[in-house]
Formats: structure tokens, sequence, C-alpha cells
């Protein structure tokens, strides 16, 4: 008998597809690309399974708590996509599916401000 496999280890800025279902009313449903946003001490560590993601979808609004991330072979995305980051969520690690990539720094920095924005954590 082979021994329990160990969850994934995401980093922060990564990109992955998550299994939201089963969703409940207006949560997401099935598999879809989320940006890892908790830090990576809290990613590496075995006793916590959890980690904290900020949902993407494609749309074509440009909301001031939403960050267009551009296709590329870094990420690992097919279109353009915004990290909603008025959505964050804790999710069990045991939903990550597949790591696509990561975004640039420059992109995460971006995600930084408008997470700050989201949570009126801006002076």
């Amino acid at each position: 008998m082979s021994p329990p496999s160990l969850p994934p280890s995401p980093r922060r800025g990564e990109i992955w597809d998550v299994n939201w279902s089963p969703g409940r009313g207006a949560e997401q449903k099935g598999t879809r690309p989320a940006l890892i946003i908790q830090n990576d001490r809290g990613n590496a560590s075995l006793s916590y399974p959890l980690t904290i993601v900020a949902s993407m979808s494609r749309t074509e609004r440009e909301l001031p708590l939403h960050v267009r991330i551009a296709p590329s072979e870094e990420n690992g995305l097919t279109d353009f996509t915004d990290v909603k980051c008025e959505q964050l969520m804790t999710i069990e690690k045991s939903r990550l599916v597949r790591r696509r990539g990561n975004i640039t720094a420059d992109e995460l920095s971006r995600v930084d401000v408008a997470l700050k924005l989201s949570l009126n954590l801006l002076s």
C-alpha cells in the first residue's frame, strides 16, 4: 500500500486550475483558474491544508478591483483573464488540480494594490 499523497504546495503568484465543485448559489462551479495569494510559508506548511486564492474570469469589464492578465507561456493562460481581487477564498489545497504557471512581478504588484483597495488597507 502506498503512502497517502501530499497535497500540492503552491507558491504565491502562481495560477492553478481549481475544482470549485460543488459550488453553492452564485459561487463558481467546475474547474477554473485562480491566483494563489497566500504567502509561501503558509503554503509550504504540511500541517495547514488550506491556501488563499483570488478567482479569475475572462471578462470584458474593466473594474478597479480586477487586474487584467495577458496570456503567455509563463502563465499558461490562453485568453485575457482578470484576477478578481474582491473574490478571495480560502480553499483546501486538495482542490488544486493543475499548475498553469505564474504571473510576472509587475502583475503581482498590481494585484497587491487591488487587494489593498479591496480590503480598505490603503491610506
